[in-house]
């Protein structure tokens, strides 16, 4: 069987957008999907998407041949999305952009400063996860599992305590990433869309002076060494997932599939529960070698969250789906009164 070229798949934390096969193409070679991804080797995101093909090959046996290819040697997510296009690779691991470039649902999981726990993000996402992946699947793409990586906070090469000192600053965007674009323009920022490949040689070179990222990245990339403030904000977490194109999913024999999502789920749950220790663990490393947290009193902390939620409207309906944002405010209310009401009296 042999692979024919297929338009792709977009995501946040890691998502897989495979090939498909040709109708009634027939030979003996192997099924060959190449995997690109930007995220380092010998990372957690990478570790996870090895054990993810170690056990999808297990399982699939004999005639499929399933590759990595990291780091991003092929370029940045616009550029592995047109060499799928092209044929020239099955597959490529993205960030949350691509999930929303999907459905715009995705989105709603990503509200800046709606959450502020991973338990928070816990119960809304379990709870909406069958309506955005019924939404994702309509568009052709099954979804594996979802994972996390890590709180996204902003690092700069100056200190920047309030909202006003980060719109002084030149701020990283993702290139072709047209809503992260809006939504950072909606709160006054002076953004610069480029590729994350170029992110640490802008910050060498003041092209940029500040860049939203999850620690671990900052870490592993070494950005914090150019932007060594970083904003003690949690501005958002980075959520993403893992897709399969339907049409593939449904070539896949019947018998096999649950023990393809078992896999799937174990490693989206493997990764959420490292990136969530990894997560403080890597500023308290960086902090070693010199990264500088700020941190912000009351007021400071307080005029970040307002600013966010009266950008909230302009959010609503326009960066994502109005019904599902409206769900997802809910669902945090709901549980944030569960933990500030007074326990109640037990009786016999």
């Amino acid at each position: 069987m042999r692979l024919r070229r297929v338009a792709p798949a977009l995501v946040g934390g890691f998502i897989v957008v495979w090939g498909t096969v040709a109708p009634g193409a027939q030979t003996n070679d192997p099924i060959r999907i190449r995997i690109g991804t930007v995220v380092p080797k010998n990372s957690a995101w990478h570790d996870t998407l090895e054990y993810f093909r170690q056990e999808w090959l297990r399982t699939l046996g004999p005639g499929f041949d399933i590759r990595l290819i990291s780091g991003g040697q092929l370029g940045d997510e616009d550029a592995m999305l047109l060499k799928v296009r092209t044929g020239q690779i099955e597959a490529v691991g993205l960030s949350s952009i691509g999930l929303s470039r999907i459905d715009r649902s995705v989105s709603c999981l990503q509200i800046p400063l709606m959450f502020d726990s991973w338990e928070e993000l816990d119960r809304v996402r379990d709870r909406l996860a069958p309506q955005i992946e019924r939404r994702i699947e309509v568009r052709g793409y099954k979804v594996l599992n979802w994972v996390d990586g890590g709180w996204v906070y902003a690092f700069s090469k100056q200190p920047a305590a309030t909202p006003s000192e980060l719109r002084k600053l030149k701020l990283f965007t993702s290139a072709g990433d047209a809503e992260t674009e809006r939504l950072y323009k909606g709160f006054g920022f002076n953004v610069v869309p480029l590729p994350i490949t170029d992110a640490l040689t802008s910050l060498q070179t003041g092209a940029i002076e500040a860049i939203p990222t999850v620690p671990l990245f900052a870490q592993i990339q070494g950005l914090y060494k150019r932007a060594p403030h970083m904003t003690d904000v949690r501005w958002t977490p980075l959520i993403g997932g893992t897709v399969i194109d339907v049409k593939v999913w449904e070539r896949i024999p019947a018998e096999k599939r649950p023990a393809l999502i078992d896999a799937a789920h174990k490693a989206g749950d493997k990764l959420r529960a490292n990136i969530r220790r990894l997560d403080p663990v890597s500023i308290q490393e960086m902090q070693k070698r010199g990264l500088n947290v700020v941190t912000l009193d009351v007021a400071a902390r307080a005029s970040w969250q307002r600013q966010a939620e009266q950008a909230w409207p302009r959010l609503r309906g326009e960066y994502c789906p109005a019904d599902l944002f409206d769900a997802v405010r809910a669902l945090r209310e709901e549980l944030r009164g569960q933990r500030t009401a007074p326990a109640r009296p037990t009786g016999r």
